[in-house]
């Protein structure tokens, strides 16, 4: 194995993708869930993909991991993957969501089945059963790291490219510090980090360190209001729930905050376009999940809102969802036409 062989997650927009499902059979293994829709999940990544996206997150957070069989999760990237191959895509990346609690051993087959069925990463939460200050992470999260390369070593699959992920809001509070990073980092196979928290000091830190190797670490956001500012330090990207259905003016922000020489009508728009998708993310603040699935149905045209696993609420009520699209998303609404 040599760092070379190991990919790296290109820089740019990722879309962690929700799992669509239908209401028009049950799961194989309930009689009361709804089944995952593969040809939906499919359409919409080709969708992401003609819309300048980098590449799609599947099986994250958004994309209820934690509520699919296993055979499911595996016959989703496999489908997926097929239809991006079938449709001239063959370099749109994947990346799989690993939202175990901690067992190595379950969140080494988790990896291995993602490789198996076509992702060439995997996105690896990080392990939080004992939540923040229980005191068993050890002093700049050494037990995290270690639980990392207990997962590494046990991998059948040597050239699989981890990202670390850091959601303290699914994970009792964890905080990775900046130097639990720089110590994966030296792992070739550890290929990047999305931090789904608002420290924009540990996003520069990581995305600035002189002992990493940027081209071979890349560091993402989890939250597209924080684009501007970290990509003009550094950062690699982001992993953006909105931009599900607002793809093109997320990406154009992205084009825009990675340029060196800005004009001065440049910066212009790229100052109108930052506070617009700022004001816009509001609204994934505020409604979560379900606010994630029902822009994506209304605005992008994906999904069957009546169809949901327990204990995911299916949909918004009409009147909250009007409310929502007026105080945040109208703008940017506008902008998603023209481009």
């Amino acid at each position: 194995m040599t760092a070379s062989s190991i990919p790296v997650p290109p820089k740019g927009v990722w879309v962690p993708s929700p799992t669509f499902f239908t209401t028009s059979s049950p799961s194989p293994f309930s009689a009361t869930q709804p089944a995952v829709d593969y040809a939906t999940q499919t359409a919409h990544t080709l969708f992401l993909a003609r819309s300048g996206i980098t590449g799609v997150v599947l099986l994250g957070s958004t994309g209820e991991a934690m509520h699919l069989s296993r055979s499911e999760r595996s016959h989703l990237i496999k489908s997926v993957r097929q239809g991006l191959d079938e449709a001239g895509f063959q370099k749109f990346p994947i990346m799989a969501g690993v939202l175990t609690n901690g067992g190595v051993e379950e969140t080494v087959q988790w990896l291995d089945d993602y490789k198996e069925a076509g992702a060439e990463f995997g996105l690896v939460l990080v392990p939080g059963y004992f939540g923040h200050g229980q005191g068993v992470w050890g002093e700049g999260g050494e037990g995290v790291v270690n639980w990392f390369k207990e997962v590494l070593w046990g991998m059948k699959n040597k050239e699989m490219g981890i990202v670390v992920y850091n959601y303290p809001g699914v994970s009792n509070g964890v905080v990775l510090e900046p130097e639990g990073y720089r110590a994966l980092a030296e792992d070739p196979r550890v290929v990047g980090c999305k931090m789904s928290h608002g420290n924009i000091s540990h996003h520069l830190q990581v995305s600035l360190d002189p002992e990493i190797n940027h081209e071979r670490f890349r560091v993402f956001s989890g939250f597209g209001q924080q684009l501007g500012p970290i990509v003009r330090y550094g950062a690699a990207g982001v992993i953006d729930g909105m931009s599900a259905y607002y793809p093109k003016t997320v990406v154009r922000l992205y084009e825009l905050a990675q340029k060196d020489d800005l004009r001065p009508s440049e910066r212009a728009e790229l100052n109108k376009l930052q506070y617009v998708v700022s004001k816009a993310e509001e609204f994934v603040v505020k409604y979560g999940l379900k606010g994630i699935k029902e822009a994506t149905y209304r605005v992008a045209g994906f999904g069957d809102l009546e169809a949901a696993r327990v204990p995911v609420v299916a949909r918004m009520r009409e009147k909250e969802w009007e409310e929502g699209r007026k105080k945040y998303l109208m703008e940017i609404e506008e902008i998603e036409k023209t481009l």
